[in-house]
């Protein structure tokens, strides 16, 4: 009798119910809140789902982000976890290198290069970055933290990634989960601020047919892009250059396997190894903190005001073209590829049906994407070691 409950008394104190703390029971109910979301709302769950998971995995079971812990000469005492194996492709940046490559497979460059201003959209849509970064500073973050949190406001989960386990690991999980969640949420969040910026005549502009952009200039602007931007930012090469070559892949036309590849199943097995490690990244240790909740905060802030930058800017240029462009379409500049796209054409449909942006949005649309690396490429320059 005395062995069996002694048994009873080791599974007891081997089980996760010894290590649990009211702390990590509330980021357990938080990471089934966030998967409701992803799996009834729709919101981002390609995403949402696997940082979710790795979020409730981590906080009952902290074991399985620990890393590897060896003896004094050297042999393996104890292996690390698997999720800490995971994370390794985020803190050497693989995973949102091949991210960017699954990205530029899938995109379309074209609508950028029919209609160039679309850059200056795609620019002023990163103010709410530097609009971030600046507010972060005085709330008290260091300059690689502040320059962490403020690339939330680009819509651009990757880079987010990148930038954060470079100048601000610590601060890992709540910018990632900051930046996945309000991307998923820019159907909620940009309709407001567009709709309150512009007027119902501005919201109805039809714009011009783009013209055909040939093969040779898609090939030519991958490239081009590449060179310009490593040049001068060169810790953005991983990201540009996996971005750039994913899109050469397609427009090439001649490596159609690995375009398929880069574009489905490898970007989707990455995507899972980085939802995954990421979310494992919120222990409730890490993630309960009053600095948690400023990042979530100013997440929100740099995507109103990155949102409403590019609208404004719309507003000028609608004005200058003598109503030739329609302002939504500078709301897309937030990158969130092709979300915010979508959301310019769903509002512009509402004020009009037979109005149609999409292709027009995508402009901005590309060039946030590019946009945000810059900022980030800039940020890495000024605070990188």
């Amino acid at each position: 009798m005395s062995y069996f409950l002694d048994a009873i008394s080791r599974l007891i104190d081997n089980s996760a119910f010894s290590m649990l703390t009211y702390k990590n029971v509330i980021m357990i109910l938080v990471a089934c809140f966030f998967l409701y979301l992803a799996i009834r709302k729709g919101y981002e769950p390609l995403l949402l789902i696997p940082i979710s998971f790795g979020m409730l995995l981590v906080n009952l079971f902290p074991g399985i982000m620990a890393p590897a812990v060896y003896n004094p000469d050297g042999s393996l005492q104890t292996p690390a976890g698997l999720l800490h194996y995971f994370y390794l492709g985020d803190e050497h940046g693989i995973w949102p290198s091949l991210i960017f490559l699954g990205v530029g497979a899938l995109t379309d460059f074209g609508p950028l290069i029919a209609n160039p201003i679309s850059l200056l959209l795609g620019a002023a849509a990163q103010f709410g970055i530097y609009a971030a970064y600046f507010i972060a500073v005085l709330l008290g973050f260091n300059g690689g933290e502040a320059a962490s949190i403020g690339i939330i406001g680009g819509a651009d989960g990757p880079t987010s990634i990148y930038l954060a386990t470079r100048l601000a690991p610590h601060l890992l999980g709540p910018i990632a989960v900051s930046a996945y969640s309000y991307m998923s949420l820019v159907p909620i969040i940009q309709p407001p601020i567009m709709k309150l910026l512009t007027t119902k005549k501005e919201r109805a502009v039809k714009m011009e047919q783009l013209r055909p952009v040939s093969k040779l200039e898609k090939i030519l602007f991958p490239i081009i892009v590449t060179i310009v931007v490593v040049l001068l930012l060169p810790d953005m090469a991983p990201l540009i250059g996996m971005l750039m070559l994913g899109n050469l892949f397609r427009e090439c036309a001649v490596v159609d396997h690995l375009t398929e590849t880069a574009s489905n199943t490898m970007m989707y097995t990455v995507v899972i190894l980085l939802g995954t490690s990421v979310g494992a990244t919120t222990s409730a240790e890490v993630f309960l903190t009053l600095d948690t909740l400023k990042i979530l905060g100013l997440g929100l802030v740099a995507f109103g005001f990155g949102t409403a930058s590019g609208v404004l800017l719309g507003k000028v240029m609608c004005k200058l073209s003598g109503g030739k462009i329609n302002p939504l379409i500078g709301s897309a500049g937030v990158s969130a590829v092709p979300m915010a796209a979508r959301v310019s054409q769903k509002v512009g449909a509402e004020t009009d049906p037979t109005n149609y942006l999409l292709m027009h949005a995508m402009g901005p649309n590309v060039a946030g994407v590019i946009g945000t690396a810059v900022a980030a490429g800039v940020f890495l320059a000024i605070f990188g070691k």
